[in-house]
């Protein structure tokens, strides 16, 4: 390189690292004033002696900057250990610069001299990078790939353990689903396989030994593709489908559904339900699954459209339909001629704004409904009452509304529910034999402000309810959360199972929440089985509301630590500082920080550590498989004007149309919801953000603890980086010692092994599978594992709509 073009690199870099050190000393002091790390303004002023000492053509700036160098990795090892990612996030570009600095065409230039007037340059020293003033800085850099390379092969996150041998002799894992026999092992009836909802088969043909020969024995498109005209942002292909004789069964979001072979995967029927498109879904168009019940063993066949066996579908716009399962044709001897109006009663009629998204529960003699209402637009919603009606004819045998609680005699012709009442969205269980129904509740909207609840509703906001089958009366009910202020509403099915605790037997439920708990009760009595403290939560609410003193907490929590400086992140050391000053100028205390006017750090955020995937539970080894996601999101107050006016987005609605989704339209404070990232759009939290885990659930002990899933699909760059990413959709186990996940957001399916772990089998999928996958066994005799792929809308994975099924190899 010819001098002058060594006089344009010098200069380059000298510039370079001028903004470097603006931008870093800038950030840095305004991170001192509230209160942060004193790093970035030292580096700042280092930067800026280097690039000072490059106009001077000082080969001093070298030592400058392995000053820097190795201030940096001391700093970084301190805060955050030999975890690779946070020390990328603080080191890449200091690194970068500093094999710059030691590139040819600046150190040849260092040292000259300038001549003066009247005396010859006695020309340059020697500099380089195994000579002079490069020695140190080469030196520090060769101690910065050390570590790097250390802490590639380092995971300080992960916790290795393997699943403590033991069977259960009490049978806990094949209850029947309605009347008739115990399921078959190679069918799955219900959204949990049965109405335990644990989500575990007792099939043994896949197992580690083999599980890596997988394979797709075949594949169905639905053709239901999201992007039609009315489309809420979240439609999403989110369905566990049914098995029982050789057919499977399944809905899609725009409210098809489907029978195919199972061993073939060919289509038997489809039936598409004609959902109006003005009374569509507002918020979620899915459907999570449908409910059977099979024909009493006296009758397999009944006239006068009554149906023997029932699929039982909710619909977007607010009905309750009975198909033969044969055909598809409507049972037209339920409800009226086939179906089940749930709009009946309900206050506050607008199209789109009630509905149905998982399936609900079966019984011997009832079928037990929820349904979701809009989130965080209103303090006017429909109810959030559960009802129930008779499995055969559709007639109305009690309604449970949580406001109030004891009037659970079918309501009186035109009265109606109570506005606003707290709902239950997700997946409820049953347990027969005790009599009782379990339902995971919500809260009353809106979800960031109580100041207006009732006793009722505190009572029973964010909790789990053990409902009498025959009455509808509440047996006991346990509340996750205090005066709920984070839309942590119980998101996930109760799992039941039972556990043997110092040598007996406990009939157990696992509730899964958002915050990271798993709450193991008596399902009897609510009782605690696993302790649970109360521990106190930060005060302070906004005006008008007030905040619980204490919050529970499980001895089984996958609850993360709280966040602090150290814990930010970013694609380098400017974006992670961006964010450390963002979570300064946030109020945050802790978990249960209330919203504030300023902006509250809610973590985890109300997408959820555990979300309506819930976990799976194994009734022979008594443990939990968990697939944990940890991120941040904050919460805003903003004072509204008056209830008429759309304060987040302007302009014009049209009549029944969808506000902004947080107006809370009769409350004080509308609310700004968003993820914490920083400016490039990343996690401001460092990594992993997933993991995939098994917890023993005699103990609460976390026996192993593994990052999950890679960055290939979340990212400009196709990089697989095996990161651990979020996960939407649940796990399922099996009794041959194997586990499934395809809920990532990259577009995986996965095989674990349930003792200790291990991955075994990956597959790719077309789109993003945020389903809950399920297992059966064909006519040939395999077993398959069946997959949905249909993406996200609102979790941003590409969308499909395809069915897809593995099996070993004949």
């Amino acid at each position: 390189m010819k001098k002058t073009e060594r006089s344009v690199a010098l200069w380059a870099m000298t510039i370079l690292l001028a903004i470097l050190g603006l931008g870093s000393l800038g950030g840095g002091l305004w991170l001192i004033l509230l209160g942060g790390s004193w790093y970035y303004a030292v580096a700042g002023i280092l930067f800026l002696v280097t690039a000072l000492l490059l106009v001077k053509r000082s080969p001093a700036a070298l030592t400058v900057y392995a000053l820097l160098v190795i201030g940096t990795l001391v700093w970084a090892l301190w805060e955050a250990g030999l975890d690779w990612w946070p020390l990328a996030a603080r080191g890449d570009v200091i690194a970068v610069v500093g094999f710059l600095l030691l590139m040819p065409w600046i150190t040849r230039h260092l040292g000259e001299r300038q001549p003066m007037a009247g005396v010859p340059a006695p020309g340059a020293y020697p500099v380089g990078v195994f000579r002079g003033s490069g020695i140190p800085l080469a030196a520090s850099l060769a101690v910065v790939l050390l570590v790097a390379v250390a802490s590639w092969f380092t995971d300080p996150h992960r916790i290795d353990g393997t699943v403590p041998a033991r069977q259960q002799t009490a049978s806990a894992g094949t209850p029947a689903a309605g009347p008739g026999p115990a399921i078959p092992d190679g069918e799955w009836h219900a959204y949990g396989r049965t109405g335990y909802g644990q989500r575990y088969s007792p099939l043994t043909g896949i197992t580690p030994e083999n599980a890596d020969k997988l394979e797709v024995a075949w594949t169905y498109q639905t053709g239901d593709l999201r992007g039609r005209p009315g489309d809420p942002k979240e439609t999403t292909f989110e369905v566990t489908p049914l098995k029982f004789g050789n057919r499977l069964f399944l809905c899609s979001p725009h409210q098809l559904v489907i029978a195919l072979d199972a061993t073939t995967g060919k289509e038997v029927w489809r039936r598409d339900l004609q959902i109006d498109p003005k009374q569509l879904a507002l918020q979620h168009l899915t459907c999570r699954g449908l409910s059977y019940h099979p024909a009493p063993q006296a009758s397999a066949n009944a006239a006068g459209g009554a149906c023997a066996a029932k699929l039982f579908m909710p619909t977007a716009d607010g009905r309750l339909v009975a198909l033969n399962p044969e055909d598809g044709s409507t049972c037209t001897g339920f409800g009226q001629s086939g179906e089940i109006n749930l709009w009946a009663n309900m206050p506050n009629v607008r199209p789109g704004a009630y509905y149905s998204t998982s399936p609900p529960v079966v019984t011997a003699n009832l079928i037990v409904v929820g349904g979701t209402v809009l989130d965080n637009v209103s303090t006017k919603e429909q109810s959030g009452v559960i009802r129930a009606f008779d499995v055969n004819d559709g007639h109305l045998v009690w309604n449970w509304d949580s406001a109030r609680p004891d009037q659970t005699a079918p309501i009186a012709e035109g009265q109606t529910y109570t506005v606003n009442s707290p709902n239950s969205w997700s997946i409820s269980s049953v347990d027969e034999a005790l009599g009782m129904v379990y339902v995971p509740l919500g809260n009353q909207p809106p979800d960031q402000f109580g100041g207006n609840r009732s006793p009722e509703v505190e009572r029973f906001s964010s909790s789990v309810v053990a409902l009498d089958l025959a009455t509808g009366q509440v047996r006991w009910v346990f509340q996750t959360v205090h005066h709920d202020l984070w839309d942590y509403d119980v998101p996930a099915q109760p799992s039941l199972i039972d556990l043997t605790v110092n040598g007996q037997t406990v009939p157990a439920l696992v509730q899964p929440t958002k915050q990271g708990e798993l709450f193991v009760l008596d399902r009897r009595t609510g009782q605690p089985v696993l302790p649970v403290t109360e521990k106190p939560a930060p005060q302070g609410a906004a005006e008008g509301d007030h905040t619980a003193p204490t919050q529970p907490v499980s001895a089984l929590s996958f609850d993360p630590p709280p966040l602090g400086g150290a814990d930010m992140w970013g694609a380098t050391m400017f974006d992670q500082l961006a964010c450390r000053i963002a979570l300064k100028r946030l109020r945050y205390e802790g978990r249960y920080t209330p919203p504030s006017l300023q902006g509250s750090l809610v973590y985890p955020g109300n997408f959820g550590v555990f979300n309506w995937g819930g976990v799976a539970v194994d009734p022979q080894r008594q443990i939990a498989f968990t697939t944990p996601t940890y991120l941040a999101f904050v919460s805003q107050l903003v004072p509204r004007r008056n209830d008429k006016d759309l304060y987040v987005q302007g302009g014009e609605r049209p009549e029944f149309s969808l506000p902004a989704l947080n107006e809370n339209f009769g409350a004080p404070y509308a609310v700004k919801l968003a993820p914490f990232v920083s400016v490039l759009g990343l996690p401001c939290q460092a990594p992993p953000w997933g993991y995939v885990a098994a917890a023993d659930l005699t103990t609460g002990q976390v026996v192993w603890k593994h990052k999950n899933g890679t960055t290939r699909d979340a990212s400009p760059i196709p990089l697989p980086f095996r990161m651990g990413v979020p996960n939407l959709g649940g796990p399922i186990m099996t009794a041959g010692g194997v586990a499934f996940l395809s809920g990532t957001i990259d577009y995986y399916v996965r095989a674990y092994d349930v003792s200790n772990g291990r991955q075994l089998w990956e597959s790719r999928l077309p789109a993003g599978g945020q389903a809950t996958p399920m297992t059966y066994q064909g006519e040939d005799g395999r077993q398959y594992v069946l997959v949905v792929a249909g993406g996200h809308g609102s979790l941003g994975t590409k969308g499909g709509d395809s069915v897809i099924a593995y099996a070993v190899p004949k």
